[in-house]
């Protein structure tokens, strides 16, 4: 949307729309008596029918009139499709949407499983090089459909994923979690293979907990070293904000800072605080609230901004929808802490 609140609807990207039916949800959780139940359904219908193809695969984009835009299928997509499905599959007690969820992981298991574990990306990222980030959505959507339909073939995906991530993402001697491999899951050669984004250490580590509640082991330990490394290299105090972009010695590549990371500190935090009920982690919780307010807009508090300059400008562009699910889960995390 432009910063006045109007629509620009050029394209409309699959996963978006899946985060979209997430977001929707949050809503309703948090008290909202909107259709957010018809509009969940209807999306993920339509998601369902317009936006699948013979192979069993979704497609990366979708134009207005939700005709096929871009046919390409791309792992991270396919996550995102796979948390729709579990979220509105709970939401709306339709376990048809777990059975759907059960069809595209047998696409994706049979197409597209890794002989050195995990999954190859599709059809769009160079196929050169793998990346944590799909996996890491991967975890959340196997999390969300086995915790919607008590499906044991769910939470097995999820520990598979948590493995791969303990055993090969996260660098033993940092505590940092890396972004980019070889074929083999070794880090990539040069830089490339030492760079840690902060605001994924708190993402994993949010999830991390999550399986922590499911007696997962070594969770609790992954979680700690994640949050560690992020907190302790990842944060301008004086910005208040989560950066983008150091390596694992801590030297800063990137001090920019997009708002999704300030909602991964606030939602650790968050869950952090359930856990250990420890001033560092309340204290926290609150500094990340502040750091993710000055990204809403003055005024008009339900649009946002999403780049901040390393002085604390702002990039004038659109507000990118994609940000609604992070600042909507950020939130409902924070919520939560109104029953303690």
């Amino acid at each position: 949307m432009t910063l006045e609140g109007i629509p620009k609807d050029d394209y409309f990207r699959t996963f978006v729309q899946a985060r979209h039916i997430y977001s929707m949800v949050a809503a309703g959780k948090a008290g909202w008596t909107g259709p957010w139940r018809m509009l969940v359904d209807e999306t993920m219908r339509v998601l369902l029918v317009r936006a699948r193809r013979a192979d069993g695969f979704f497609v990366h984009r979708l134009d207005r009139d939700a005709e096929i835009l871009d046919r390409r299928a791309d792992l991270y997509d396919q996550a995102f499709v796979l948390f729709a499905l579990g979220t509105a599959g709970g939401a709306l007690a339709e376990p048809l949407f777990f059975d759907e969820a059960e069809a595209l992981l047998d696409t994706i298991e049979a197409k597209w499983a890794h002989q050195r574990g995990g999954f190859s990306e599709g059809e769009i990222v160079d196929p050169s090089v793998r990346r944590q980030n799909p996996h890491m959505h991967l975890l959340e959507a196997f999390s969300a459909l086995h915790e919607a339909s008590g499906r044991k073939r769910f939470a097995d995906a999820a520990f598979g994923i948590a493995d791969l991530c303990r055993t090969r993402f996260i660098d033993p001697a940092s505590g940092a979690l890396l972004e980019y491999f070889d074929e083999d899951w070794t880090a990539a050669p040069g830089e490339q293979g030492r760079i840690a984004e902060p605001g994924h250490c708190f993402e994993w580590a949010w999830l991390f907990e999550r399986l922590a509640s499911w007696g997962g082991a070594n969770a609790v330990a992954a979680s700690d070293a994640l949050t560690g490394f992020g907190r302790r290299w990842g944060i301008d105090r004086e910005r208040g904000v989560t950066i983008n972009e150091v390596l694992t010695d801590g030297v800063v590549i990137n001090g920019k800072a997009r708002l999704w990371p300030q909602t991964e500190r606030l939602k650790v935090a968050v869950v952090r605080y359930h856990r250990t009920g420890s001033e560092e982690d309340l204290g926290e919780v609150a500094d990340a609230w502040l750091g993710l307010r000055v990204y809403f807009l003055p005024g008009m508090p339900s649009l946002w901004r999403d780049k901040m300059n390393e002085d604390g400008s702002f990039i004038e562009e659109l507000a990118p929808g994609s940000s609604l699910y992070h600042i909507s889960c950020a939130i409902g995390e924070l919520c939560s802490l109104r029953d303690i």
